[in-house]
């Protein structure tokens, strides 16, 4: 065997496990980075991340991940990794994400204004990463709400789709509580317009001014400073 043969063979056997460490890095930054952002997904997440040949790339002694701009950390996806240095590359690694989780359907039809019930939905489980965004997976959240429009049977619920009842009423007496570091003061006032839990509300005050608040579901208006 020639010497060039055995130079070529020696620099094979050399390049081949810096080649495989360095796509070793890249895919593991990937992953990473895709399971720092699904955390705290409902469900129990599972993320394949494909092959990536980086023969061609430079060596990096830092590689950074980020969410390409568009993408959803969900299904079918990429996560760039790019290269800190110390040269400059980048490269867009294929990843698939699945989500096992609960979400709701109803179980019967259900019309706008209607007050929904436990026995309206029904719970369901399989893979949400294909499902629109913003479903409800957990009835509980939807109970006492009603709907915007009327749905068929077996159609899915999104959080968007539901309106809270209303907490707060126009003209309604209210008791105003005001919240801060070390104290808590407390007042009347009626309420200039209608709301629900968590709403924005302005309230007049007996002195005759108007402040605004978050309404409470027990009726009281609490102003946080």
């Amino acid at each position: 065997m020639s010497i060039y043969r055995l130079v070529l063979l020696a620099l094979l056997f050399v390049c081949n496990p810096l080649v495989a460490a360095e796509s070793d890095l890249v895919l593991d930054t990937a992953e990473r980075h895709a399971r720092l952002q699904t955390q705290g997904l409902p469900g129990k997440v599972s993320i394949r991340v494909g092959r990536l040949d980086v023969s061609k790339l430079p060596p990096c002694s830092a590689h950074e991940a980020y969410t390409p701009q568009g993408a959803r950390m969900l299904g079918k996806t990429t996560v760039g990794v790019r290269c800190l240095g110390p040269n400059i590359w980048n490269v867009l690694v294929s990843i698939e994400i699945s989500v096992t989780g609960n979400y709701v359907t109803t179980a019967r039809p259900i019309l706008a204004g209607k007050a929904i019930q436990n026995d309206d939905l029904h719970v369901l489980s399989g893979d949400i990463a294909h499902l629109p965004t913003g479903i409800v997976t957990d009835p509980v959240s939807a109970l006492g709400k009603t709907l915007r429009n009327s749905l068929a049977a077996g159609q899915l619920l999104r959080s968007d789709q539901l309106i809270s009842p209303i907490a707060i009423r126009q003209g309604q007496s209210v008791r105003i509580i005001s919240k801060g570091p070390g104290f808590s003061v407390s007042g009347e006032g009626k309420a200039l317009s209608n709301a629900a839990e968590g709403q924005n509300i302005q309230v007049r005050t007996s002195s005759g001014q108007t402040v605004s608040g978050t309404a409470r579901s027990d009726g009281s208006v609490e102003i946080s400073f």
